[in-house]
């Protein structure tokens, strides 16, 4: 029964005209930097972060989360029909999608995608409602000790999962961590690593980083490697239903693919992108016949856009109950949190039940207007394709000084927003991923906290991180993915499957 008053209470909540509003143009931006290359929901999200300033707590995060789900459906349309997709997590659906779409069957692929992606993300909404408040009641367990080996774990699996080098991966999650310690000590009032600069004093702010590593930079790298020809499918869409057969193969890929993706997604780094790939593989290893992969099997498109769209929905779920941000975009949605005053974690669910179960209802709210505004709005999404980037680019790096000198009324703030950028841009040339760098920037000063009242407790004792079991389970957990990585056949494996 109460799960049916909270699931009535975020109705309320999320059926309101204000909030059904931003849901709309939450899930209609997400679509569209799904099919815009190179511009991504990360970017966007902390473009628009600036905005909610003003606006109530939960209608911003139900649009920020529009933002992050609704690109998962953007994202294919194009990488069917154009063969380049236009989020991270698509890259796995040009592979079948667009030789469906060449066979003349891109009605059958996007059909499938839009189905597959409501279905999973209803699934990963259930996921969410279900297994949150549980998650939340055993946090209630949690003190100092255990936030802190919660956070080591959350850093270290940002390490593991990070695409090319561990060194590189390493660096920029020690990079972040020093950067969060910039400004007075809580504890001391001794000002950090200010430099004598006044407007360091109170930290540095998570804005200018976050637009400064995710948007600039992507639109630096954008610029440097323009996308070339685009050639789209010109067949006339017939149909957007999949036969008889094409449905049969489908349906199981999709359940396999909610099922992976609503796994993954609550793991730390895990999300959208590792379940599509991780859907993709899956699909091709059982397959009776797998040389039908990359040659338009309908399963290849089934499998990974329902994974990615069911992670995209449990990965908020370690975020409201832990207050773990387990990818980039969820460390941006932190950071809006952060912004409204409100502190993602153990007593969200029991102090602001109209935020989290809002936001839970939203989603099924917003994943039944994706699937109705994408299917008929596929010619508008791929004119949109028309549009020059060079053109583009001017109108986003306006929004993005604006946005960030609205904050504080700042010009140092659109300074150090160029200073990231330029850091941003060349950790892109060195192959060093943003989002370990991010994340160390935003748990760093948690765990520093966390850390320093443990230590005050046990009157310096380190020993109670291993004396208390549930610490000494996360931290024991941690060690274990550092031990894998160390494993050269282990480290063998992941290089190849980051490169596969």
């Amino acid at each position: 029964m109460d799960l049916l008053h909270h699931l009535a209470l975020g109705f309320g909540q999320a059926a309101s005209p204000l909030n059904l509003l931003f849901c709309l143009i939450g899930c209609l931006l997400g679509t569209l930097i799904g099919v815009l290359p190179g511009i991504g929901p990360i970017a966007t999200i902390a473009m628009l972060l600036p905005i909610t300033y003003g606006m109530p707590p939960v209608t911003s995060l139900i649009m920020l989360a529009g933002i992050y789900y609704g690109a998962q459906y953007g994202g294919s349309t194009t990488a069917i029909l154009v063969n380049l997709p236009g989020e991270a997590s698509s890259v796995v659906t040009c592979i079948d999608g667009y030789k469906m779409a060449q066979k003349g069957r891109a009605g059958a692929a996007l059909a499938t995608a839009a189905l597959g992606s409501f279905f999973a993300g209803c699934v990963g909404t259930v996921f969410l409602a279900a297994f949150a408040p549980a998650l939340a009641a055993f946090s209630n367990d949690f003190a100092s000790p255990e936030y802190c080996s919660l956070m080591t774990l959350g850093l270290v699996a940002a390490v593991v999962l990070a695409r090319g080098s561990v060194l590189k991966a390493s660096a920029a999650v020690f990079l972040g961590l020093l950067l969060g310690m910039i400004g007075t000590d809580v504890t001391s009032g001794v000002p950090r690593y200010v430099f004598g600069i006044p407007d360091f004093y109170d930290g540095m702010n998570f804005l200018p980083l976050a637009l400064g590593l995710f948007g600039f930079a992507e639109m630096m790298g954008n610029l440097e490697n323009p996308t070339g020809d685009r050639t789209v499918v010109t067949q006339k869409i017939t149909t957007l239903w999949p036969n008889r057969e094409e449905f049969r193969r489908a349906w199981p890929a999709v359940l396999r693919g909610t099922g992976l993706g609503s796994l993954l997604g609550i793991l730390p780094g895990g999300g959208a992108v590792l379940a599509a790939f991780a859907s993709y593989t899956l699909e091709k290893k059982i397959a009776k016949d797998p040389s039908r992969f990359g040659n338009g099997a309908i399963e290849g498109v089934a499998g990974p856009e329902s994974a990615n769209n069911a992670g995209a929905q449990t990965s908020f779920i370690p975020l409201l109950t832990l207050g773990l941000p387990a990818t980039p975009v969820m460390a941006l949605m932190m950071g809006a949190m952060i912004i409204q005053g409100m502190a993602p974690g153990t007593l969200l669910i029991k102090e602001r039940p109209d935020l989290f179960w809002g936001m839970t209802a939203s989603m099924w709210i917003g994943n039944l207007m994706l699937v109705i505004i994408n299917l008929p709005l596929i010619g508008m999404w791929v004119k949109l394709l028309q549009i020059p980037y060079r053109l583009l680019f001017p109108c986003i790096l306006l929004f993005i000084c604006v946005g960030v000198y609205t904050i504080h009324s700042s010009t140092f703030e659109v300074m150090l927003t160029a200073i990231c950028a330029i850091g941003g841009y060349f950790f892109a040339k060195l192959g060093i991923e943003g989002a370990p760098l991010l994340l160390g920037f935003i748990l760093g000063p948690l765990m520093e906290e966390n850390l320093r009242r443990t230590l005050v407790i046990s009157n310096g004792d380190p020993s109670v991180f291993l004396t208390r079991p549930i610490s000494a389970v996360l931290l024991a957990f941690a060690v274990f993915l550092l031990a894998l990585i160390v494993l050269p056949q282990v480290r063998t494996t992941r290089e190849e499957a980051f490169q596969e």
